[in-house]
């Protein structure tokens, strides 16, 4: 609670290639406004991205901010960040939008956040998000191994798995190679990660059209700002 005594509300951002989406959640993590989304604005760079976080913003309530930013975070500050703009490159976001917003502001992964949104918290957890291009989370009976950014990784004749499954891959190769290609990630993760559950995110999902095996979940894109809460839960 607030010092007023008033449930904290907590505003929500998800960054990703082609999006940026917003939403207040209560203190149970239950969404009190609507989803909205603009296009991530071209080129994207920081001064771009905030000014459309702080539109979106503007006219809600809440107390706090969690960040799913596509990228590896290190105490706020974004180290990576392939789908945007290199100006991101050691940029304090969790800073730079705590004194713009005056509120506390924690940042993460994004792929970390929405996987905080989706997983059970039982035995070996990965998430995989197939957008603009391809994130990953990790977990651990629920604990969260950050930063894993497993897109960026080789997968197949020398392409890394973004290289074989982002957005730019199934414009160019077509649904039905993306499909047999993501079923063979789906093979070569298991054997990888031994993992109990696979859950599969990203606005890419509604093209998947092979039966899933039983241990592998669609997550609903929601979950990518739903994760916001759990960033504030003390462990």
């Amino acid at each position: 609670m607030t010092q007023t005594g008033q449930l904290i509300q907590t505003l929500a951002v998800d960054i990703g290639g082609s999006g940026i989406k917003v939403m207040v959640l209560d203190h149970a993590g239950e969404p009190v406004s609507d989803r909205d989304r603009v296009d991530t604005p071209q080129p994207a760079k920081p001064d771009a991205i905030i000014a459309v976080i702080l539109d979106l913003a503007q006219d809600k309530q809440f107390d706090r901010v969690s960040v799913g930013f596509p990228g590896v975070i290190k105490a706020g500050v974004t180290m990576t960040a392939a789908n945007l703009d290199s100006d991101w490159i050691g940029f304090n976001l969790a800073t730079t939008l705590s004194d713009l917003l005056g509120k506390p502001v924690r940042v993460i992964n994004d792929a970390d956040m929405q996987g905080l949104g989706a997983v059970v918290g039982q035995g070996v957890e990965l998430v995989v998000t197939l957008g603009t291009g391809v994130g990953s989370a990790l977990f651990l009976d629920g604990i969260l191994i950050p930063n894993l950014e497993l897109g960026h990784h080789e997968f197949r004749k020398g392409a890394t798995y973004e290289e074989q499954l982002g957005r730019a891959a199934l414009d160019a190769a077509g649904k039905k190679k993306w499909n047999d290609r993501l079923q063979k990630a789906i093979a070569s993760l298991e054997h990888l990660f031994n993992y109990d559950t696979l859950y599969l995110g990203g606005g890419n999902t509604k093209f998947i059209n092979f039966e899933l095996p039983v241990n592998v979940k669609i997550v609903p894109n929601i979950s990518g700002l739903l994760g916001g809460i759990t960033l504030w839960r003390e462990k």
